[in-house]
């Protein structure tokens, strides 16, 4: 099976061939770790979780590598430590604010169904790689020193006479463009408007450590060399995929892939630069003031994790998608099925048929019609009950028994399982001796608690009843 991944920096699906087909390598830009993470966050978090459980398919688990970096240094952790920790040094209450909120981003993330990455780098603990990479810019003369700040040049960049890309490749817009288009910092030590900074000075009470290039007053780094050390450093000077949301491509993914380039004369950071679309809320962006602004947490308070999976996978990870709670309930109720006749089959093989779609560029849209087909025939077949179960388990569904997934829901709701069995029980009784109109009563009562009576037959044609959690 050939996998065909969409390029943003040559804007064409290709034929994915890795640099080593015995060590494929990934990295997606990770969390800045200050707050709970929102539902926009997530959605790189399972495009990318797919990809890698797709690539350990393809090429096996010990030959892929995925890198996602946490980001611990930012001015909003520092703002953050300064107010939940006004007695402790600004260091110790920002270590506590990232320990507390990375802590918190793995545990939804987990409950999301994404697989742990290969490495989890953190920034502050790659500080040598970014002042050995800021020293290899500044040799190369794509970066200066002006007033204990060290600046990138895109100007140099694009003057050199070598293999290197142009700045503005990736985002496919010329420097003027790119200022027009993007808050600049003024500031009167930049030689142009369009340098960006790759270190500058801490100030009193900031986190700092030994500058590079011989500047005395200790600094911080900016935000873009970050990700280019933790690349090169797990990674290699080139792999594979770099990733993230659409709205990294300018500035940070342009200026982590001059950085890299310049640092290193190479006309490639990663072969495939891939990047997922936004996320609206009932059809709009999702922000504070609009009260739109809904955290993972929050959703998983009232949602399995496995549904929030689902819903984000029903749209193609390049197209915008729009979040809403009637998509929400129809994942919902599709898992409920799913797990009904899967949940508790051993693997087969996943099937040729989800997996054909999901290799053209993730196109789960189409894997999802594809399962569907696959449990309207398993059914009547068990061989493609198993596909669908391996189906399911590859794209990281199932992961509990199908007692345990209704289990789970009834708790969530608050409601007493034995209360209902009991009243079910009774309600049973009265249907029997046809007695209706407390049967109706009954059914009624259950209504009212949020609970939905399915009545049928079991195996051997018995009247039987089951119940589920209304939504």
């Amino acid at each position: 099976m050939g996998l065909r991944l969409y390029d943003t920096f040559s804007r064409e699906k290709r034929r994915f061939v890795p640099l080593d087909p015995n060590n494929v390598r990934m990295y997606v830009c990770g969390p800045t770790v200050y707050d709970f993470a929102h539902i926009g966050n997530a959605r790189p978090v399972i495009v990318f979780d797919v990809l890698f459980r797709l690539l350990r398919h393809l090429y096996g688990a010990e030959h892929v590598t995925y890198v996602r970096n946490i980001t611990d240094v930012d001015d909003k952790i520092n703002e953050r430590a300064t107010r939940d920790y006004p007695g402790l040094p600004l260091n110790e209450a920002i270590r506590k604010v990232t320990d507390v909120t990375d802590k918190q981003f793995h545990e939804d993330v987990d409950a999301l169904g994404a697989l742990r990455p290969t490495i989890e780098p953190r920034a502050t603990e790659h500080i040598p790689e970014m002042r050995a990479l800021i020293e290899k810019l500044i040799a190369g003369g794509f970066a200066y020193v002006a007033e204990d700040h060290v600046l990138f040049s895109p100007q140099a960049m694009n003057a050199a006479n070598s293999v290197l890309p142009r700045y503005g490749s990736l985002a496919k817009r010329s420097l003027d463009e790119m200022i027009a288009g993007a808050r600049v910092d003024v500031a009167p030590y930049k030689r142009d408007v369009t340098d960006f900074v790759l270190w500058k000075p801490s100030k009193p009470g900031e986190p700092s450590w030994p500058s590079p290039a011989g500047i005395k007053a200790e600094g911080r780094p900016g935000w873009h060399i970050e990700c280019s050390a933790m690349s090169w450093k797990h990674l290699g000077e080139q792999f594979d995929i770099h990733g993230g949301g659409i709205d990294l491509v300018f500035p940070h993914h342009e200026n982590e892939l001059a950085q890299t380039c310049c640092a290193f004369h190479a006309g490639r950071m990663a072969g495939f630069w891939m990047h997922n679309g936004f996320l609206q809320v009932e059809g709009e962006k999702m922000s504070k003031s609009l009260g739109n602004f809904v955290t993972i947490r929050e959703l998983l308070a009232d949602w399995p994790g496995e549904v929030l999976r689902l819903n984000m996978l029903k749209t193609h990870y390049r197209s915008p998608m729009d979040w809403t709670l009637k998509g929400l309930d129809e994942s919902e109720k599709t898992l409920d099925d799913w797990y009904g006749i899967a949940a508790d089959v051993p693997d087969g093989s996943p099937a040729e048929s989800a997996l054909e779609p999901l290799a053209d560029d993730l196109n789960t849209p189409q894997m999802l019609a594809a399962l569907h087909g696959l449990r309207h025939n398993a059914a009547r077949n068990e061989a493609d009950r198993s596909a669908l179960a391996a189906s399911l388990r590859l794209l990281g569904f199932l992961g509990q028994s199908a007692v345990q997934w209704e289990s789970r829901k009834r708790q969530a709701s608050g409601i007493d399982p034995t209360k209902v069995d009991a009243l079910i029980f009774d309600r049973t009784a009265a249907r029997a001796r046809k007695d209706f109109k407390e049967s109706d009563r009954i059914r009624d009562e259950l209504a009212a608690m949020g609970v939905v009576l399915k009545d049928g037959k079991d195996a051997e044609g018995k009247p039987m009843t089951t119940w589920e959690i209304a939504r």
